[in-house]
This record gives C-alpha cells, structure tokens and sequence, in this order.
C-alpha cells in the first residue's frame, strides 16, 4: 500500500474519535470500565484484513481514541490479530483491577497487529492478557471482537460506519436479565 497522506491520517484520527465519543454517549461506562477495541489498520487503508498493516493507520485511530478514553478514565483494551490468538493488550494497572493474568508475548505489526503494536508502545506499563470481559467494544474492520465483551453484548448504531474504508460494529454490554414478572422460583403453584 502507498504511504498514508496527512489528510487521510486525520480523516481516520476524526473518524475514530466520532465512533467513540458517540458509543460512549449510549454505553453508559463508568470510570474503571473496559472498551474493548479490535482494529484491523489494512482495511482502513483498504487492503484485506492481515495482509497491509499500516503503524500509520493504528497510529491515526490512537490519537482518536485514547484521549476520549483517559477523559472519562475509561481503560483501553487493544485486541491483538488471530496469529497472537486476539489476546489483549492493556495497562498492567487494568489488568490487576480485574484479576486478569498476564501473558509473555510483545505484539508486532505482523504478529499481533499495527493496532496493539501501537497501543503497546504507547501505554505507560503495558501487560498481554488472553482473555477479558470488557464492558463495551469497537471492532474496526472485522476482527471479532464478541469473545472479549461480557454478556449480554447489544449493538450499538452510530451516525458513522466506516473508519477509513474499514466498517465499523460496535457493542454495549449489559447484564444478563433473569426471571421477570412470569419467572418462578419454587416448585409450588
């Protein structure tokens, strides 16, 4: 792929920050919550998901994102590409908040992603994890990112679909509802 114009870096850096300004507006996190974010920069850039990984690109969606996220001290969570298994890259802080156990690995663009590569070196005492529960998620350019949400995740539409030439899903999460007006809870009529 070509190398990213400055235009186009912003247009990715506005589009990132609309998408998560607008999912936190109907999210309703708390500060100390998890957003998960998967984010495939070779679809932004309108390649194919894995095979044109732009540091550019993930570097775009950063500065978009992260900035809104440490306002509302809302933790960060970067998923990593299939070849690291989608593990998690986050602040070592969130990680012990939540009783998530660390993994040694180090993502690169082409293992692990040019998104957790950035978010990697650009958080403060970064950890991997395998496996979250975040409270709501970002999926940039279908990475999958249901196995990292809790249940039960609920679609969340924005004004914007695409980030770059990449779609965008994202998802709340709440909990799960049990019972109701019809539920019982004894064998007796």
């Amino acid at each position: 792929m070509e190398k990213m114009t400055e235009n186009f870096a912003e247009q990715i850096k506005e589009q990132a920050q609309c998408a998560i300004t607008e999912l936190l507006a109907q999210a309703d996190l708390k500060k100390g919550d998890v957003l998960v974010v998967g984010c495939s920069s070779s679809e932004i850039v309108g390649g194919r998901i894995g095979k044109d990984s732009s540091m550019e690109a993930a570097g775009a969606v950063y500065a978009g994102i992260a900035p809104v996220l440490a306002e509302k001290g809302i933790w960060l969570a970067a998923q990593c590409c299939e070849h690291l298994n989608r593990a998690i890259v986050l602040e070592e802080e969130a990680a012990r908040q939540y009783g998530w156990e660390p993994v040694w690995v180090v993502p690169r663009p082409h293992a692990g992603g040019s998104w957790a590569t950035t978010c990697w070196k650009n958080f403060k005492k970064p950890v991997a994890v395998e496996q979250i529960r975040a409270h709501a998620g970002l999926d940039i350019g279908g990475t999958l990112i249901g196995m990292h949400l809790k249940q039960v995740a609920v679609p969340v539409r924005l004004s914007i679909t695409k980030i770059g030439d990449a779609n965008i899903l994202c998802a709340r999460t709440r909990p799960k509802l049990i019972g109701g007006e019809r539920a019982r809870y004894t064998e007796e009529d």
